[in-house]
């Protein structure tokens, strides 16, 4: 049975949060990234650099480090996107309602340092049947160490 799709995972201890003003963001990440995290932008489609990477990789969020998704779990849905079954572990992400644009989904955030990483669907495959539709520019991915 598949869970309710809203949920906050709290389990990041509150010092392990990153807060910074956005002057600061701005200083640390590329225009592209800074409207795509700070400001829940979204690329276009088939557009991000890691859309139909197929590299093996932990991606962390390119703001704070965070680990979020492994390439254990990366998927192509066709939707022109990074797209992941699960976050790389619980606590990774929280998952918030979204009403923009005139419909309702499922916004996906960092949960270390609140960046906008995309969205989570309800129609990817596996059990659980989720897709995590994640903008390549909230993401930097790092290979494992041989």
């Amino acid at each position: 049975m598949r869970r309710a799709i809203v949920r906050v995972i709290l389990t990041t201890a509150m010092a392990d949060k990153v807060d910074k003003t956005d002057e600061e963001w701005r200083k640390l990440l590329t225009p592209e990234q800074f409207h795509v995290l700070r400001e829940k932008g979204t690329e276009r489609a088939f557009s991000g650099a890691y859309w139909a990477s197929h590299d093996k990789a932990m991606y962390l969020c390119a703001a704070c480090g965070n680990a979020l998704f492994s390439s254990d779990t990366k998927y192509d849905s066709g939707s022109g996107w990074p797209s992941f079954t699960q976050p790389a572990a619980a606590g990774a992400v929280d998952e918030h309602a979204d009403r923009s644009h005139g419909m309702v989904r499922t916004e996906v955030t960092c949960s270390r340092c609140g960046g906008h990483l995309g969205h989570v669907f309800e129609d990817g495959p596996g059990e659980e049947g989720l897709r995590y539709c994640i903008n390549s520019a909230a993401l930097k991915p790092v290979p494992p160490s041989k």
